[in-house]
C-alpha cells in the first residue's frame, strides 16, 4: 500500500539519521549507564522507542482532513461546517436518510393540543470538561436563539415560532410553540452550548468560539492558527458509539488545488474536491473516490440593496435564456452535476418541472429583452433608460470551480448582450456595492430551510429579496401539517419564485470526496449539503489503516 511504503521509507531515513548521530557523538565519551558493559537495558530501550514514536507523531489512527477555512466553531454561528456536528450534540440528530432522530434526548413527544414538545434527556452525559450536562444547558441555548437580539446568527428565523422554553427538572425540557411548525424536529438538531462556560459571555465574540466544549463524538484539543490545524480527539466518555478513529486533524484550507496537492503528497487522508480535481484520482493506486449526492447548487445571487437591481430586478429571470447550463455542467463540473432551474429541485418536496421554464434559447432571450424595453447599443450591450445592462458579481478567488462558472456565465451573457463583470475577492465584501455574488446554498433536509433565505426580512436573506407571494407560500408551507399539501405548496413556490427570482440558478454539484485507500466506512446514503457538508454523519463507524 502506498502509505505503508512511505512510512517504511521515512523509517529507514530516520534510522540512517540516528546512526549518523551516534557515529558523530559517540567518540571517546562516557558509555551509557545502567547495565554491565555500558548498554541500555531492554526496558530503557522500549521506553526510548515509545518516546521516539511520540515525538515523531504517531498518525496511524489519526485522520487528517483537508477541510474549510474557519472563524468559529460555535454551532449557533456556524451551522455549515463539519466541526460543530462532531464536537457538539443536539436534542436530535439526522440519520442517514436525513430524518431527525433522538440524540441528547433519549425520547420525546409532541402534544398537538398544547403545541408542546417534551424532551427526556439521557442520563450520565458529560461535557468534554467533565461537567454534567443538564436541562439548563438546553434552556440557555434556545433562549439565546429566541431572545438574544444581538446574536449574529443566520438561523434565528428557524426558531421564531418558539413561545417558551422551560426545564421542569434537570432531565426534562419543554418547548412550547406559538403555532405548529412542520420543520421544527429538524431544527432541534442544533448543537447545545454549555451554560456554565458561556452564560455571561457575548456569544458573538467569546473566546469559546475558538475553544469549544461540547458533548459530541470528538473533543476539541487545540487550534494551531499559524499552521492551519484544528486538533480533535475522540470522546472516550461519549454516550453513544465511541469512534474507532482516535484523532482528527482538521486542516483549514481555502485553495482548492491545495487540497488535491495535500492528498497527493500524503498530507491529507480525506478531502472534498471539485469535480475536475477529484477525477484526477479515479483509478489511481492508493486512493478512493467516494461520490455523494448533494443538494448543493451554484447561482448568481443578486443584491437588492444595490440600485441596479432595485431598478432592473424585472430582468433577472430572462438571463436564464442566455445561459447554456448543460455545457457548464459538462465542462466545469466534468459532468458531475445537473443544470439548475430551482433552488429546491433536488429536495423530495421540490422538483416541479413546470418551473423549468427557461430553456437555453438566444432568440427567446432577445425577444423577451425587447418586451422589457432593452435595446442593444453600438457596443452590442443592451441599454434601457440610458443605462447599460452591466452588473458586478463577486467571487472568492481561491474557489476555482466558482470562478470558472462565473467566467463562463460572463462570457455567455456577453455574447447575448449583457455585461456581467466578475470581480475576484479574497473574502465576500458586502459593503462595497457589488451587485451580487456567485453563491452556493443547499436544502438537503426539510424544504423549510429556504425560508430563512427567501422570506422578506428573514435571518439569512442577505440579498434582501422580497416577494409577497413567495412570503405567503412559504409561511403557509411552514405551518401546514399534511405532507402532500406541503409538497404542493413547495411546487407552487418553485413556480412563483422563478417567475420573479432573486437568483439565476446554474448547476447542482455532486459531492466528490477523495480518500486514501485505508479509510473505510463512509456512507453515501445521506444527501449532503452546501460544500458537501455532512460527510461525518457516521464518523463513529469509520476505520483507518495507514
Amino acid at each position: 500500500m502506498f502509505y505503508k511504503k512511505v512510512r517504511k521509507m521515512l523509517a529507514l531515513m530516520m534510522c540512517a539519521a540516528m546512526c549518523a548521530g551516534l557515529t558523530a557523538c559517540g567518540g571517546g565519551g562516557d558509555t551509557a549507564k545502567g547495565t554491565e558493559g555500558g548498554g541500555a537495558s531492554s526496558a530503557e530501550q522500549e521506553t526510548e522507542k515509545k518516546d521516539d514514536k511520540a515525538s515523531a507523531g504517531d498518525l496511524s489512527n489519526t485522520l487528517v482532513y483537508a477541510g474549510e477555512s474557519e472563524d468559529t466553531i460555535n454551532p449557533l454561528l456556524n451551522t455549515h461546517d463539519e466541526l460543530p456536528n462532531i464536537i457538539f450534540s443536539g436534542l436530535l440528530k439526522y440519520d442517514g436518510e436525513g430524518n431527525p432522530v433522538e440524540d441528547l434526548a433519549e425520547s420525546y413527544e409532541f402534544d398537538k393540543d398544547s403545541l408542546t414538545y417534551t424532551f427526556h434527556l439521557r442520563d450520565g452525559v458529560k461535557w468534554h470538561d467533565g461537567e454534567a450536562f443538564s436541562a439548563d444547558d438546553v434552556v440557555f441555548t434556545y433562549t439565546a436563539l429566541t431572545e438574544d437580539e444581538t446574536l449574529s446568527s443566520s438561523v434565528t428565523t428557524n426558531y421564531e415560532d418558539i413561545a417558551e422554553v422551560a426545564a421542569p427538572d434537570e432531565k426534562t425540557v419543554t418547548i412550547k410553540m406559538s403555532r405548529y411548525n412542520a420543520a421544527m424536529p429538524g431544527y432541534f438538531t442544533i448543537g447545545i452550548l454549555p451554560k456554565h462556560l458561556v452564560e455571561n459571555e457575548d456569544l458573538n465574540t467569546t473566546s469559546f468560539n475558538q475553544n469549544p466544549v461540547g458533548t459530541g463524538r470528538y473533543k476539541f484539543v487545540s487550534w494551531e492558527k499559524d499552521g492551519g490545524m484544528i486538533n480533535l480527539e475522540r470522546n472516550e466518555d461519549y454516550y453513544g458509539t465511541v469512534p474507532q478513529i482516535e484523532k482528527i486533524i482538521y486542516k483549514t484550507v481555502s485553495v482548492e488545488s491545495t487540497k488535491a496537492t495535500m492528498l497527493q503528497s500524503g498530507e491529507a487522508d480525506l478531502a472534498w474536491l471539485n469535480s475536475n480535481y477529484a477525477d484526477t484520482f479515479r483509478g489511481k493506486d492508493g486512493y478512493k473516490n467516494i461520490d455523494f449526492q448533494t443538494a448543493d447548487y451554484r447561482a448568481m445571487s443578486m443584491d437588492f440593496r444595490t440600485e441596479f437591481w432595485q431598478e432592473n430586478g424585472d430582468s433577472i429571470a430572462v438571463l436564464n435564456y442566455a445561459l447554456d447550463k448543460d455545457s457548464i455542467v459538462k465542462s466545469v463540473l466534468a459532468g458531475h452535476g445537473v443544470a439548475a432551474y430551482s433552488p429546491i429541485q433536488l429536495n423530495p418536496y421540490g422538483g416541479n418541472e413546470d418551473a423549468d421554464m427557461y430553456p437555453y434559447d438566444l432568440d427567446k432571450f432577445a425577444s423577451e429583452m425587447k418586451k422589457l424595453g432593452w435595446k442593444k447599443g453600438d457596443d452590442g450591450i443592451y441599454e434601457r433608460n440610458g443605462e447599460k445592462f452591466h452588473f458586478t458579481i463577486q467571487v472568492r478567488d481561491y474557489e476555482e470551480e466558482r470562478v470558472d462558472i462565473a467566467n463562463i456565465c460572463s462570457s455567455q451573457l456577453k455574447q447575448a448582450g449583457v455585461d456581467m463583470e466578475v470581480v475576484l475577492v479574497t473574502r465576500f465584501d458586502w459593503e462595497s456595492g457589488y451587485n451580487g455574488f456567485l453563491s452556493g446554498y443547499a436544502t438537503q433536509f426539510d424544504p423549510d430551510m429556504i425560508y430563512a433565505n427567501y422570506v422578506t426580512g428573514a435571518s439569512d436573506n442577505n440579498m434582501q429579496y422580497s416577494n409577497e407571494k413567495v412570503d405567503e407560500i412559504l409561511e403557509k408551507a411552514r405551518h401546514t401539517e399534511d405532507t402532500e399539501e406541503r409538497k404542493e405548496l413547495y411546487h407552487q413556490f418553485e413556480l412563483e419564485y422563478m417567475k420573479n427570482p432573486g437568483i439565476v440558478p446554474v448547476a447542482f454539484l455532486e459531492g466528490n470526496y477523495v480518500s486514501i485507500e485505508g479509510l473505510d466506512g463512509l456512507d453515501t446514503t445521506r444527501l449532503l449539503g452546501h460544500h458537501a457538508v455532512g460527510v461525518f454523519w457516521n464518523v463513529e463507524e469509520w476505520t483507518l489503516n495507514k
